[in-house]
Parts: structure tokens; C-alpha cells; sequence
């Protein structure tokens, strides 16, 4: 002990804790046990305030239900209300993957909101008698159900900033949609010319893409809103009083704003992590397709003269040390990048998932750093995306159109008229002598007349075909 320092103690011993600490000995405990990321809880302020406003509905259920002196249950709540408005993120420092199912980060919580409300009470910090951590902050409660439902609660509203930055992305790219569309281009499969397309359905299909994903996070929102809240150790809500779960189901709703439910079976709800699998699946699902997307701007803007080159993404940043002059897709490049982390976090979701064992799954605090962290990779790619490239994208329109007309790939437009076998025949002389389709089937075969060829490959009728004989 020095005059800087307090003493606390629990079953194991006695430690001394910084009398400007708010946190406690738990909390040293798992700051001395735990140095694994090196990343505090604090830096999910989100999770922060998840943890005071379910520790505030707790106080406010136990005080209605008299299990909790109403005078600490209101300083309680009084305290959660400081912590939740994020005055004392910067004391939520146990590492955020470690032993113990959450219990550390539920101590951290518990031991932080006792000393504000300790000190809103007049005492000092680690005076315990007047408001513990264990007795009158987790009263009625678990790590088993306080984490996982402050996790749930945060997990739901980081994700409207997320599903935000992928709908204002999926906006852009429509906006370029409508942009680019009168630029002609060159549709291909495997790589290969295919059939003519506006480079504004191009654009759009990519909109379409990503807005498909909305849906899906709206889903997996629903599904982590149902909570086990009174749940207690294992479901069996041990340590509970009569009408606990669903008196503190309630208040999280009206503190939260959130649509929350209680979990039909708690024992079930208690160890199931498959509301997180199917979370990250739909966060791999979304990296998998933003990723494609980002391979495809990389084509197209591939060159300038020896690629594509039929979009100009916008120059950030000299390209080589040695190449003078080189100009690199960046953006695309660090955007598939963060969707190669999130598909490989989706596996960590997964094998964590997996790894529970009969009434708790004790490998939440992995699930909640990947999920936490995949979510929050997300929402910059998406935003940088946005930003630094989608919305600068030019098109080289005369160049698009001009591989379109030298095609091969537009022979494909005169199968109704000539049959495959001579459109074949067409597309093969083309090939070996480099002429161009017009000049072998109008000019040279006179197979077709001008007219008819100026009906067929009218810019409309490329970018959306007419049966035509």
C-alpha cells in the first residue's frame, strides 16, 4: 500500500489498485493474466455502453422487485448512465479475447459502475460495504447473461452504421449506374467477349449486388435481439426472483430503443452461439461479393494501354518505387484485402461456435472480437470504397465502344438472322485474318445489307436485344 493506491481484495488475496482507478482487483487480475491482442475493450465504446445500459435495467428491475435497496439501485443507475455516455471508456481495459466466458469484462463493468456510484454517494472508491460490484451491480445476474446480452445490444447498434456506409456505398455505385448510361461496352464471360452492354447496368448489377446484403443484416439484427437476460449461470435463473427475466427484458427495451425479446428457453438460449455464425456468414457473404466487385473495377481499369481500360479509377497515390508514372488501384486492393480478414474470421466464428460445451459456451469473447472487429473493417471498406473511388470513376466511353464495334463478341447479335453455323464460320474468319465482322458478313459475303446491320447494332438494340430475324 502507498498513499496512491488502495487495497481490495477477493477469494485469492489482496492486490493493491490505483486510487484513481475505477476499476478494481478482478479487473487487475485479468490486466495481469491476459496479454493477447493488446486491444482493451475500450476501443468498442459501442460494447461499453452496451455493458451500463444492462446493468442499469438490471438495477431498475431489482429495486421494482425489492431485491435491491432502491437508494443503491438509483445511484447504481445514475452511474451506469455516466458510463454509458462514454465518461469512462478509458477504464475498460481487459484484453478482448480472454478466459473465462466475459467474466473479466463483466467485472470490469461491475467494479467501475460500484466506485462512480460510490463516488456519486459520497464515498470513496473500493468502499464496497456501501455498493459492491458482485452484490448490488450484478445482483440477479451472470456473466452468462449480462455478456452475452450487452454484446447482443452492441453488435445490434453497430451495425446501423454499418448497414448506413454499404447502402451509401450500393447509392454510389447506382448514381454511376445512371452516369454511365449511354457508354457502350463489352459484356464478357470467362474472360472472354461476350455480348455488348451499357456500362450503366454494369454499374447498377453492382448496386443490386450489395443491396441484396441490406436485407440480410436486417435479418441477423432480429436474430441477435432476442436476449437471456435472468438467465443467470445456466438458464435455470438461479439467484433470480420471480419475474426478474422479463421485468429487465422490459426495461432494456425502453433504455435501449431496441426491439429486445426474451429467449423462450433460457437454458437453450444460455449456450447457443448460432445467431453469431449466421451474422458472420452474412458478413463473409457481403466481404465475398465486395471483393468480386473490387475485382472488377481492377479489370476494367486495368492498362492504360496494355489492359481494359475502360474506366478510369481516380490516381491517389504514385505506384512504384522504380516504375515511373505507374498509377495502382489501390482502394480495390486494400478493400479485398479487409474482406480476406473477414472470411477468415468467419471461421474463427465458426470454430468458436462450435467449441461450446453442454450449458455455455465459454468462447464468446473470440466470437465478439471477430465479429466486432469484422464489422468494424466492413464499414471503412465501405466507406473508403465510396470515397476514394467509386464516386471519382470516369469512363472511357469512346474506347469502350470502340472494342465493341472491333468485337468478335458481336457476331453473337446475328445468330437469329444468319443461324449459328454461319455466324460461327463469321466469328472464326474474323479471328484468323483480323478482319471485322461487318466487313465479312455486308461487305465481303453479303450475307446481310447495310440496312439490316444498322437495324441489328443500333445502340439500343445492343444494350437491350429485340428478337430480330
Amino acid at each position: 500500500m502507498t498513499p496512491s493506491t488502495r487495497l481490495e481484495h477477493d477469494f485469492l488475496g489482496e492486490l493493491p489498485i490505483p486510487n484513481d482507478a475505477y476499476y478494481g482487483i478482478q479487473t487487475l487480475r485479468a490486466l495481469e493474466n491476459f496479454h493477447i491482442t493488446g486491444i482493451p475493450v475500450k476501443v468498442e465504446p459501442l460494447f461499453v455502453q452496451a455493458l451500463a445500459f444492462v446493468k442499469k435495467g438490471a438495477a431498475l428491475a431489482n429495486k421494482e422487485l425489492g431485491v435491491l435497496d432502491p437508494t443503491i439501485a438509483d445511484y447504481i443507475a445514475l452511474a451506469c448512465d455516466r458510463v454509458a455516455s462514454g465518461e469512462f471508456d478509458n477504464q475498460f481495459l481487459t484484453d478482448m479475447i480472454q478466459g473465462g466466458a466475459g467474466t473479466s469484462v463483466n467485472m470490469n463493468a461491475n467494479e467501475v459502475i460500484a466506485n462512480v456510484a460510490l463516488e456519486l454517494m459520497g464515498h470513496q472508491k473500493g468502499e464496497y460495504q456501501y455498493c459492491h460490484p458482485n452484490n448490488h451491480v450484478n445482483c440477479s445476474q451472470s456473466t452468462n447473461d449480462a455478456y452475452p446480452t450487452a454484446f447482443r445490444i452492441a453488435l445490434n447498434n453497430k451495425l446501423v452504421g454499418y448497414r448506413d456506409m454499404l447502402s451509401q456505398l450500393a447509392d454510389a455505385f447506382a448514381q454511376k449506374g445512371e452516369e454511365f448510361q449511354n457508354v457502350l461496352k463489352m459484356g464478357r464471360t470467362q474472360l472472354q467477349d461476350a455480348v455488348p452492354m451499357s456500362m450503366g447496368d454494369e454499374f447498377r448489377a453492382f448496386a443490386t449486388n450489395l443491396r441484396e446484403e441490406l436485407l440480410r443484416i436486417d435479418d441477423s439484427r432480429r436474430l441477435i435481439a432476442e436476449i437471456n437476460m435472468g438467465a443467470t449461470a445456466i438458464g435455470t435463473r438461479v439467484n433470480a426472483p420471480a419475474g426478474y427475466p422479463e421485468l429487465v427484458t422490459q426495461h432494456l427495451r425502453q433504455i435501449t430503443g431496441l426491439d429486445l425479446s426474451l429467449a423462450g428457453d433460457l437454458i437453450e438460449a444460455t449456450y447457443d452461439t448460432g445467431a453469431y455464425v449466421q451474422l458472420s456468414g452474412v458478413l463473409k457473404r457481403t466481404a465475398v461479393k465486395l471483393s468480386k466487385i473490387c475485382n472488377d473495377l481492377r479489370l476494367l481499369a486495368s492498362g492504360p494501354r496494355a489492359g481494359l481500360f475502360e474506366i478510369n479509377l481516380p490516381a491517389l497515390q504514385p505506384g512504384s518505387s522504380i516504375m515511373p508514372g505507374k498509377v495502382n488501384p489501390v482502394v480495390p486492393e486494400v478493400v479485398n484485402q479487409t474482406a480476406f480478414y473477414v472470411i477468415g474470421a468467419d471461421l474463427t466464428v465458426t470454430m468458436a461456435a462450435e467449441a461450446g460445451q453442454l450449458q455455455l459456451n465459454v468462447m464468446e469473447p473470440v466470437i465478439s472480437f471477430a465479429l466486432f472487429t469484422s464489422i468494424s473493417y466492413m464499414t471503412n471498406a465501405c466507406r473508403t470504397l465510396r470515397e476514394k473511388c467509386v464516386l471519382g470513376i470516369t469512363a472511357n466511353a469512346q474506347h469502350a465502344a470502340s472494342m465493341v464495334y472491333n468485337s468478335i463478341g458481336i457476331v453473337t447479335q446475328l445468330n437469329p438472322v444468319l443461324g449459328y453455323e454461319t455466324a460461327a464460320s463469321i466469328a472464326k474468319e474474323a479471328l484468323a485474318t483480323g478482319k471485322s465482322v461487318h466487313d465479312i458478313a455486308v461487305t465481303e459475303r453479303h450475307l446481310l445489307t447495310q440496312e439490316k446491320w444498322d437495324e441489328i447494332f443500333t445502340f439500343e438494340n445492343l444494350i437491350r436485344p429485340v428478337f430480330m430475324k
